[in-house]
């Protein structure tokens, strides 16, 4: 998997959530590049902390096939002793921390989407937000010391959607709006140092659970998008994961600090690819598809598409003119308030 892109030789990073997906992703492409990753989660060897076969020990594997040096140390990210326990050992081992990554998630399993806030089950929500939240911030809070010391550094906060809208869920959206958030607050507590930090999202990533989901590989992934259509601009998690080595890399990566930053933007803008040399776009099949969808009668799933895109970019004023086509002409909503409907033209830049 080695790369032309830049090196982060001598660097060290540590990628909190490296077992599967996204973090997976990151972790692989952070060692291509030359750092030494650090690979942490709750399933391991002989511990498994989700009903999926991979593990972190898999992803150092990976990295050392590469040709990489990475090192697997288990970490239940909610258990604070024990990400005090990492940090000591980042310290002790490797003397310095360059980038820190927070792809901790594990909370699929206690978001039920069929459930509207009045009607969710609320026995699990302190372990999701154990889970999904302060995981991170137990993450932060003992691994930035060693990254403030030293004056520099990246912590990235790995999140889900670059809009500003709802994603669909009261606690899907209260996680990934919470943790964007978090990384602007962080920002801004770290302005005055030479620490960055700031948030990535992937898009429609194929990870192993969603290439397991539609049935293929990583090497005949096409295959399904006669399943899905919108799997056509799908992306294999090294795209972010180059993302991430091109921010660490950049050394004016102080001007994206405390902003949400997507893969796909990232990858034309420092001009890398995904694995198969594609750079997938896929809000722009997302919007022309709710479009002709708008034109039309709309069925169950069109509606429910055309709602769901509605929900997330009606606060972008790069896509007023597509908000309001899918508001008025589309659901034939009306009256939403202020805070519901498109962006105020007064908002739209010119």
């Amino acid at each position: 998997m080695a790369t032309k892109g830049p090196s982060l030789a001598g660097q060290v990073a540590v990628v909190a959530g490296a077992t599967r997906g996204g973090g997976r992703g990151i972790a692989r492409a952070l060692g291509a590049a030359g750092a030494l990753v650090y690979c942490t989660g709750r399933s391991a060897a002989r511990h498994k902390g989700m009903d999926r076969p991979e593990t972190i020990d898999e992803t150092v594997a990976l990295i050392e096939q590469a040709g990489g040096r990475a090192v697997a140390v288990r970490v239940d990210h909610t258990n604070e002793q024990e990400v005090a326990n990492l940090a000591a050992r980042v310290r002790s081992e490797a003397g310095r921390l360059d980038v820190l990554v927070n792809c901790i998630w594990g909370g699929d399993p206690l978001v039920d989407w069929s459930k509207k806030f009045w009607e969710i089950d609320l026995a699990g929500v302190r372990a999701y937000v154990d889970q999904t939240i302060l995981s991170h911030l137990f993450t932060s809070r003992h691994l930035a010391p060693m990254m403030v010391e030293a004056n520099r550094g990246l912590m990235i906060e790995v999140i889900d959607g670059h809009f500003a809208g709802y994603r669909g869920h009261i606690l899907y959206d209260m996680t990934k709006a919470g943790l964007a958030r978090m990384a602007y607050g962080m920002a801004m507590e770290l302005a005055r140092t030479g620490v960055v930090a700031l948030s990535l999202s992937p898009g429609f990533l194929r990870s192993e659970a969603v290439l397991d989901h539609f049935g293929v590989r990583e090497e005949n992934w096409r295959d399904a998008i006669a399943k899905d259509e919108f799997f056509a601009e799908s992306e294999s998690p090294l795209l972010v994961g180059r993302a991430a080595v091109a921010l660490a890399a950049d050394a004016n990566v102080r001007r994206k600090a405390g902003r949400i930053h997507f893969a796909s933007d990232l990858a034309r803008e420092y001009g890398f690819t995904d694995v198969d040399g594609r750079v997938p776009d896929f809000p722009r099949l997302f919007d022309a598809k709710v479009r002709e969808m708008a034109a039309g009668p709309l069925d169950e799933t069109a509606r429910f598409l055309v709602w769901a895109r509605y929900c997330q970019i009606h606060q972008d004023p790069e896509r007023r003119e597509l908000a309001l086509l899918l508001l008025a002409k589309a659901l034939g909503l009306k009256d939403l308030g202020v805070g519901l409907a498109p962006v105020p033209l007064d908002h739209v830049r010119s």
